[in-house]
């Protein structure tokens, strides 16, 4: 089934002057299976952000269709049932975060969209379970960490029971610790749960972890299928402004210097391994 069909999207920005537009897309095609996870990446004004926001009808074609569960996010009277399939995560926790206790906060979603009281207390302490911050539930959201931030927001989402989540660069304000808490949480909703994924980052060893990746430039899909498949083509990330995992950038720079190592080596480990083996090890 398919959670999210992009069909020949179009969409452009209002320009400068009146009457100018800046085109994003302009026959985009997608389509995103219910329970995957897929990374969407692309250098800075690529699209990727825009298509994002388009998932949860924040924006709206000028052309084409986006059905969300097979419903059209350009019909007005969907737009609720729109935005509790698809729930959105963005760059700046803080810009999510609405009151002054966590638990409150995680509430907000669920109660403005008519969930009855004793529901949204179950909700509440479920989702905060599933990003591990439950027992934070009754502190001040501006006292946690980065990464502490990012879990409340993504709780926030959870309580309104998404089929899919779509995560804006989730991580992009967040120092290491803070990344891993995110990317931990993120896949363990995933597999677990089996809650649709569409990462959108510029962290490539965040991609990696998905099942798919889906490279964009220009607004258009120009590399599609799974990570070992797009990354080992590095020469081609390269020309598209884009770099690969440092397992896979290590490799290609040793094969410059006459090794012969596989490109598609996503994990340390596995590249650790190679290495090892190439230099003449047992």
């Amino acid at each position: 089934m398919a959670a999210i069909n992009v069909e020949n999207l179009a969409y452009s920005y209002p320009g400068l002057e009146a009457g100018q537009t800046v085109r994003v897309f302009e026959n985009l095609n997608l389509q995103i299976e219910q329970g995957t996870f897929v990374a969407i990446l692309g250098s800075n004004g690529s699209g990727k952000s825009t298509l994002a926001k388009h998932f949860n009808a924040i924006l709206l074609p000028n052309g084409g269709k986006c059905y969300v569960y097979g419903m059209d996010t350009a019909d007005e009277e969907l737009l609720i049932p729109v935005r509790r399939s698809v729930g959105m995560v963005f760059q700046n926790p803080d810009n999510q975060i609405v009151a002054n206790v966590v638990e409150e906060d995680v509430a907000f979603a669920p109660e403005n969209l008519g969930v009855a009281s004793p529901m949204i207390r179950h909700r509440v302490d479920n989702a905060l379970k599933q990003v591990g911050m439950y027992h934070y539930r009754t502190h001040a959201p501006h006292l946690l960490s980065g990464g502490q931030k990012q879990r409340i927001a993504i709780a926030g989402v959870i309580a309104m029971e998404p089929k899919c989540i779509v995560l804006d660069e989730p991580t992009a304000m967040l120092d290491p610790k803070g990344r891993r808490e995110v990317m931990e949480t993120v896949s363990r909703l995933n597999r677990e749960k089996g809650i649709t994924v569409v990462l959108i980052t510029h962290h490539m060893d965040e991609a990696a972890k998905a099942d798919r990746v889906v490279v964009i430039h220009r607004g258009v899909v120009r590399a599609d299928g799974v990570p070992e498949e797009v990354f080992a083509d590095i020469d081609y990330m390269h020309e598209l402004g884009l770099a690969a995992p440092e397992t896979v950038e290590l490799c290609h720079e040793l094969n410059k210097l006459g090794f012969e190592l596989p490109l598609n080596l996503l994990e340390t480990e596995d590249c650790a391994e190679a290495l090892y083996r190439a230099l003449g090890g047992n």
